[in-house]
């Protein structure tokens, strides 16, 4: 049995700290839509006006409160505060500071945000499954340096993360000694993301995430004709996946590796036109992992999204590295062809179709 004095003392506890609690402030929360001009707008929130009413009109029902009592967030203030933070990669309290809501409020928000713009990934991101796009698409890349039946380039990047802890936590420090999660995309001439997998530890080799995704299945039963996906050399060299040749010795073979690593340029440009959009993939996502596997598909949808709308962001330039990588392949000297044992399928794209150029 407690005593008088015990009850007592732990009553006037309870009571000096609701008097002492500090007082909830309502902070001013600005329209930035209308505060901003278009160029500061875009360079704070890495969106156009267009863009942004764009997805705030397609996630609006989805991410509103229910009621408007005890100063509910808006939608217009949490699609900001996800976009900010995207922008910038700063802690939630920074953002939240910005746009007057408190850091739970803020890490709330951007949760839920992500979340609804993630879900729109069937929607933005898909490989198209109608044939008169396809050709399209084959087109466009056929300009770029004359290889033909080119549907996607193919490749992954890193996108650091904090350390997960666990026994587990060694999967994810990648080759480069940080941690972080591995992401394939294929995307098409535009830039356009039209896969992705975001679940990879970084230790995992490209060609492993590769056999295991739905769009490796779906390629391997045909789905997509005779459709070419091109992926540098981490990647098989089987019927719709071609790769660069690791020695040249003929014309027709440097002028393929050549059509090949032009062609294949567009993968590396989406990743740097990604990351440079929306810089908390380059600098670091500080949240735990399920957290970052929705932060990688949101920003993704985004980036389709942008270019839908041409919200461009001027690339990083690319082609002199390019040049000297083509420059060093030609200059191959000739070797023995005894031992050799290439992929068939590649040399018939060789012999038929770059031996007549």
């Amino acid at each position: 049995m407690e005593s008088e004095d015990e009850s007592d003392m732990e009553c006037e506890i309870l009571i000096n700290n609701f008097i002492n609690r500090r007082p909830r402030i309502m902070r001013e929360r600005r329209n930035c839509f209308t505060y901003y001009d278009e160029v500061d707008f875009r360079y704070r929130f890495r969106l156009t006006k267009q863009s942004a009413w764009m997805v705030l009109e397609l996630i609006r029902n989805e991410i509103r409160h229910k009621t408007n009592k005890n100063g509910a967030i808006s939608p217009e203030v949490m699609l900001l505060l996800t976009l900010r933070f995207f922008a910038t990669g700063c802690m939630q309290r920074t953002g939240g500071d910005l746009c007057g809501v408190s850091k739970s409020s803020s890490c709330r928000a951007i949760r839920r945000v992500c979340h609804n713009i993630a879900l729109l990934r069937q929607r933005f991101i898909k490989v198209p499954l109608e044939l008169e796009i396809q050709r399209e698409i084959q087109r466009q890349f056929y300009k770029t340096a004359k290889f033909p039946r080119v549907l996607a380039a193919m490749d992954c990047t890193h996108i650091r993360v904090l350390s997960p802890g666990g026994d587990e936590a060694e999967l994810f420090r990648n080759r480069k000694n940080y941690f972080s999660i591995n992401v394939q995309t294929l995307c098409d001439s535009k830039l356009n993301i039209m896969d992705i997998v975001a679940r990879w530890p970084g230790s995992s080799h490209d060609a492993i995430i590769l056999k295991n995704s739905r769009i490796f299945s779906r390629f391997e039963a045909g789905e997509f004709g005779n459709a070419i996906v091109v992926a540098d050399s981490g990647y098989p060299c089987n019927r719709w996946i071609m790769t660069p040749l690791l020695k040249v010795q003929t014309p027709a073979e440097a002028l393929y590796n050549e059509s090949q690593i032009r062609t294949r340029n567009c993968i590396e440009r989406q990743y740097g036109v990604w990351k440079r959009r929306f810089p908390v993939l380059a600098l670091g996502i500080r949240m735990n992992l399920r957290e970052v596997e929705c932060i990688i598909v949101a920003t993704a949808v985004l980036h389709n999204i942008c270019n839908l709308n041409n919200d461009c962001v001027a690339p990083a330039v690319y082609e002199n590295e390019i040049n000297n990588i083509i420059d060093a392949i030609v200059e191959v000297p000739t070797i023995s062809t005894s031992g050799r044992n290439d992929n068939l399928y590649r040399n018939h794209i060789i012999q038929n179709y770059f031996e007549c150029l």
